[in-house]
């Protein structure tokens, strides 16, 4: 069984058809829409940008993190310059955010909604003139999938889906198993491990493709300029390392017909956000800013800036999210988490804490979202929620212990402190909880949000923010649910919680290291002996997943099991057929690390917080212990994830939801909107509206 897993940062996004499809549209504060030609710049180029005669124009993109490569491979910031701008995939998005082919000219599907077959054009090129061809997508994708290849973020891109891909990396099923084949140079076979949308995902960065020999010539830094070759509509003329990036255009890039493929803008220079970019853009040092902060809104309204500011859709929620702490507190008692939940006044925090620079949502859904109608949140209630704090035997907070807030440092999110203390103010004047606000850098707060627990957390909530990382009905629910991702997040006892707690802070679960001995050691799974610890294991293991699996419904028993996928004894005696074959010492031990982390919890290739679900001691653990509500979560979360339609997908994300909402392991606040200034001379600026935020899309700027 894999995970499927998410990732958020903050988004923005398009708007959502309850039809089925993700449908966006920018638009400005006075109705005028952005839009980009194919029209040519000016033909001279100024070295400033804010002088836009030549055609030049300065946007930001994230920092932090930054940009330190343009891997496409790597979720990181890069992939707002990777997906569409200096490469550009099979599919991609037009200035509306809806999915268009790029270097697809379509595609056919077979009627189990298995197999997409994807016809390329003929005329596209990369930057030296060579062909783009599905050997391009096939190295690219297979390069990420490489064993070897421990960085890739396989989950951010298609290859989340094509079957055996995880295996395959895993090293558990040879390279020819994988749901990936070229037919010719023009036509691109996938094949996905259960019915699944794909065309989304075939626009995200790591599904882009790369030119072979050039990185076959240059593996390390293939995307410097000296080396770099692109396919999108503009190519690297220099890249400083988290500093600025110039793009130009690809002479050879020839575009979509039918379709508005990139502006006019001669030069982009793409430079580090900044936490004063209002007063950058006035100071003339951007042509487009992010307007960060309500402060830096208020401040828009006052001073003339009204012609230059735009707002766009953005479907991000901000809410409390349950911590995962390890540690026994009332907190875990479910009438106390509906208590805050209805305690919680959105209204003066959208007002005070955002100066109206979003809305007030109980639920994960902003207004026309699919799921909407499908959810019901708990409502604004004081009076109930008293009255639910005294049932649970804490009236007016007596004998509550503090109640901890985790939120990011403003260089993460501006406004998750003052949420924070707006949270605190409303819990201690509504229900008397004491509360402590910890500030978290980007690493702690990334693993809060988005893993499993961690070590020293106390019970409480985190200032989350739920995101859509891009267009495909997987992402329905706004990722509510990522506390199901991990045995011990929501719905798991204080105890199993413990129990489970080693998997996800030290590289190798301590007590699996005793049991089957430790991968750290260079010298341990050379002998066949040290084998055998794992190999009565998994004779005990894999039966009782089987077993399991067989007990669940048709339909989850479909994605947990699929027709035609290799079973996990399969998978466990490729791993062993590698140990036989291993001519080196050293072999023979990487395929004992593989075998290990088959079997047992570790979290030494994982981020911190993070463990490997695949394991079959923690299969075992999962199936085996886990509540039926648990359970129900599991099962909806996967029929959400495996719909082909969002409108499908909406109902499963309705329910699943619903039900955290009402037991209060999340709680949702606001919904954000997006607002940036773009200088009256420049158009095409594109707010990213999934996970990242900040700008996208760059090949759609102008100038005037």
């Amino acid at each position: 069984m894999g995970k499927r897993k998410t990732r958020k940062w903050q988004i923005p996004v398009a708007v959502l058809m309850a039809s089925g499809g993700l449908v966006g549209c920018a638009t400005s504060v006075h109705g005028q829409n952005n839009t980009a030609n194919n029209a040519g710049g000016s033909a001279s180029v100024l070295a400033h940008a804010a002088s836009n005669a030549g055609g030049s124009v300065t946007i930001t993109y994230p920092s932090p993190p930054g940009i330190s490569s343009l891997d496409p491979s790597q979720w990181a910031a890069q992939i707002l310059v990777d997906q569409g701008t200096i490469l550009e995939g099979l599919y991609g998005y037009n200035q509306q955010n809806q999915i268009v082919p790029k270097i697809a000219s379509g595609y056919s599907l077979s009627k189990d909604g298995l197999t997409w077959t994807i016809y390329l054009r003929k005329d596209a090129r990369w930057s030296n003139g060579d062909p783009v061809t599905a050997q391009d997508f096939y190295y690219a994708w297979m390069r990420q999938l490489n064993p070897s290849n421990s960085q890739a973020q396989l989950w951010a891109s298609v290859l989340n889906n094509v079957k055996n891909a995880y295996q395959y990396h895993s090293g558990a099923v040879p390279a020819s198993q994988v749901g990936i084949k070229v037919v010719n140079n023009y036509e691109l076979q996938i094949t996905t491990t259960t019915p699944h949308y794909i065309l989304g995902e075939l626009a995200v960065s790591g599904s882009m493709p790369l030119d072979p020999k050039i990185v076959d010539a240059h593996p390390t830094d293939w995307y410097l300029p000296q080396n770099f070759v692109g396919d999108g509509p503009y190519i690297v003329k220099s890249f400083t390392p988290n500093g600025t990036i110039t793009l130009v255009p690809n002479p050879k890039y020839v575009g979509h017909p039918g379709e508005v493929n990139h502006g006019n803008a001669k030069v982009i220079n793409l430079v580090p956000g900044t936490t004063v970019a209002v007063e950058d853009f006035m100071a003339g040092k951007l042509d487009v800013a992010l307007v960060g902060s309500s402060s830096d809104f208020q401040y828009i309204k006052t001073h003339n800036l009204s012609k230059e500011l735009h707002t766009a859709p953005d479907y991000s929620i901000e809410y409390l999210e349950w911590d995962h702490s390890a540690i026994s507190s009332p907190y875990y008692n479910p009438k106390v988490r509906q208590a805050i939940a209805m305690a919680v006044q959105r209204q003066p925090i959208v007002q005070d804490v955002l100066n109206n620079m979003g809305g007030v949502t109980n639920k994960f859904a902003t207004p026309g979202w699919p799921a909407e109608k499908y959810e019901t949140g708990l409502p604004e209630n004081v009076a109930q929620a008293k009255k639910l704090l005294a049932e649970a035997g804490y009236p007016n907070g007596k004998g509550l212990p503090v109640l901890y807030l985790y939120a990011p440092v403003p260089d993460v999110n501006q406004q998750g402190v003052p949420v924070a203390e707006a949270i605190s103010q409303e819990l201690q004047q509504n229900l008397g909880i004491q509360t402590k606000i910890i500030q978290e850098n980007q690493t702690n707060y990334s693993a809060l949000v988005w893993e499993g627990p961690l070590k020293g957390i106390q019970p409480g909530f985190v200032v989350a923010a739920g995101a859509v990382n891009w267009f495909e009905p997987a992402n329905m629910d706004i990722q509510a649910s990522q506390g199901i991702y991990f045995p011990g997040d929501y719905g798991w006892t204080p105890q199993q919680v413990q129990h489970v707690l080693p998997w996800y802070n030290t590289p190798y679960d301590p007590t699996s290291v005793q049991k089957y001995g430790n991968p750290q050691n260079a010298n341990t799974g050379v002998s066949w002996n040290d084998w055998i610890p794992l190999q009565k294991e998994v004779e005990k293991d894999i039966p009782i997943i089987e077993k399991w699996t067989k007990e669940q419904p048709a339909q989850w028993r479909a994605i947990l099991s699929p027709p035609g996928s290799p079973s996990l004894q399969q998978q466990w005696n490729s791993i062993v057929a590698q140990w036989k074959s291993a001519k080196t010492a050293s072999a023979k031990h990487g395929a004992y690390v593989l075998a290990w982390e088959f079997v047992a919890p570790e979290s030494a290739t994982t981020t911190l917080g993070g463990t490997n679900t695949g394991a079959l001691d923690l299969q075992v653990y999962w199936d085996t212990q886990e509540s039926a509500q648990e359970r129900e979560w599991r099962m909806w979360q996967a029929y959400e994830q495996n719909s082909m339609k969002s409108s499908q997908a909406a109902v499963w994300a309705g329910k699943l939801v619903t039900s955290l909402m009402q037991q209060g392991w999340v709680i949702p606040l606001y919904y954000n909107q997006t607002y940036y200034l773009e200088r009256s001379t420049v158009t095409g600026a594109q707010p990213n509206p999934w996970a990242w935020g900040n700008f996208y899309q760059f090949q759609y700027l102008s100038t005037k």
